[in-house]
């Protein structure tokens, strides 16, 4: 198993509410970690994590909007302030890129809304795709939509059979000119759909 050097957090974002802050606070759950929390200027707040080796990480909070946003890159070292961070950025669904650091190479995971989206592996020559989210919902919807259309078609060729049916059968003038148009509506429809 590959030792992790270090991790850094690239444009790194949270917002969260007044009740999403309190928990935050209050949600280090390490022994390792201690949280100290400064007040700012302006209604913001600086969450300062310490882990005990001495590493500190700085998160500051302004207040816009009636929500704490913090936006912040950083590095990291120590595992206990490590994976304190994880959890919360994962538990306040943190966006940004995450670069796990190893020697020799470095992984990178993307992050929006806490779920990683894509994970890519640099080992200094070149990059791998390592995972890539896909919105199955949305790709089993436009399959459906694409379903309807099959469907659709198939309703117009029945449609067609039957009216060259009646066409061939009927002695009516008129009757036969209304077929017409109705087979032109028809073709038109197919025409588009098939496209």
């Amino acid at each position: 198993m590959a030792q992790r050097l270090a991790t850094e957090y690239i444009k790194a974002s949270l917002r969260l509410t007044e009740v999403q802050m309190a928990e935050f606070i209050h949600r280090i759950d390490d022994p390792h970690v201690i949280q100290r929390i400064k007040v700012l200027d302006g209604g913001g707040q600086e969450v300062v994590l310490e882990d005990d080796q001495g590493e500190e990480l700085h998160l500051p909070f302004d207040r816009k909007d009636g929500y704490y946003i913090c936006e912040a890159s950083f590095r990291l070292i120590n595992p206990p302030i490590t994976n304190v961070m994880r959890r919360l950025f994962a538990a306040y669904k943190g966006s940004g890129l995450v670069n796990r650091i190893y020697n020799g190479f470095m992984v990178m995971y993307h992050y929006e809304d806490g779920q990683v989206r894509k994970i890519t592996e640099y080992n200094g020559d070149s990059y791998k795709l390592v995972f890539e989210y896909k919105n199955t919902a949305e790709e089993l919807q436009r399959l459906f939509r694409l379903n309807e259309v099959e469907m659709e078609i198939g309703r117009i060729h029945r449609a067609i059979n039957h009216l060259l049916d009646q066409r061939i059968t009927s002695n009516d003038e008129q009757h036969i000119m209304q077929i017409d148009e109705e087979l032109r509506q028809n073709t038109r429809r197919l025409f588009v759909l098939e496209a």
